[in-house]
């Protein structure tokens, strides 16, 4: 499938690993002018270098925190009038909501709600006016399935995905669509990070844990990144703007619900 995206351009978030890396390479692979962005410059240079030799396109790389006003204006210093907007940071590690602090919350917001809302805010009028554009948020299944260790994250990421929900019909008659990827378990740096934390609370060993978390989804496994790359891409693609205000689990099956 033409995704009709070549040439295009995209700034993606979180963009050095992880599901962040895997939508950039998708977009990349379909012809997109691809900027990464996250905090760890080796990282990204290293990312950024090993990408570009895969897909035979040219990725570009800008230290930025989506959490800062500072990195917000790098990201768009770097690529100033994205077509293709990805908003991801990570989680917050598990927890008891008891146990967290004034700036616990505020850290969360910043990651995970009022930076993406940020980066929503600078891009999408340019994108109405060019007449075309794609934002995507990956959020997580807690905001469909919360879970009670992960209160930072079932709150902030809400808090988004409520936003989205009235600004995406407001948008999308001028072929600008906002939606959000809500992944499950998916085998990540950040699943090892979250799995790490509860070794403690759950008295089990890591492997243990790893295991039975991969098992107990109803595919039998854990998701690979490259599926959430591959379900961005054609969120973002020409083909997808009758698609807007979504939020589209990619979880192997694990929420009971038939809504």
């Amino acid at each position: 499938m033409d995704l009709g995206i070549s040439q295009r351009t995209a700034l993606v978030f979180g963009g050095s690993r992880g599901m962040g890396r895997a939508c950039a390479r998708q977009l990349a692979l379909e012809g997109v002018q691809v900027v990464i962005a996250a905090r760890t410059e080796a990282t990204l240079r290293a990312a950024a270098a090993e990408l570009s030799a895969e897909t035979a396109a040219p990725l570009r790389f800008v230290v930025a925190d989506i959490t800062t006003a500072a990195g917000r204006d790098a990201a768009l210093a770097a690529c100033p009038a994205p077509d293709i907007l990805v908003n991801n940071a990570d989680g917050r590690p598990p927890g008891d909501f008891r146990d967290w602090s004034s700036a616990d919350w505020h850290d969360a917001l910043d990651a995970m709600m009022l930076g993406p809302i940020e980066m929503i805010r600078r891009t999408v009028d340019p994108m109405i006016e060019r007449g075309f554009g794609r934002i995507v948020n990956i959020v997580s299944r807690s905001v469909k399935t919360p879970q009670a260790e992960l209160g930072l994250s079932n709150g902030a990421r809400s808090g988004l995905v409520g936003f989205v929900a009235g600004l995406a019909r407001q948008t999308v008659r001028h072929n600008v669509t906002i939606n959000n990827i809500l992944p499950g378990v998916f085998a990540t740096d950040a699943q090892r990070h979250h799995v790490e934390a509860l070794v403690k609370s759950e008295g089990k060993a890591f492997e243990q844990l790893w295991e039975e978390r991969g098992r107990n989804n109803p595919a039998g496994r854990f998701g690979r990144a490259e599926e959430v790359g591959a379900l961005c891409a054609y969120v973002c693609s020409a083909n997808a703007g009758y698609v807007t205000g979504q939020s589209l689990l990619i979880d192997g099956g694990a929420y009971p619900g038939t809504f």
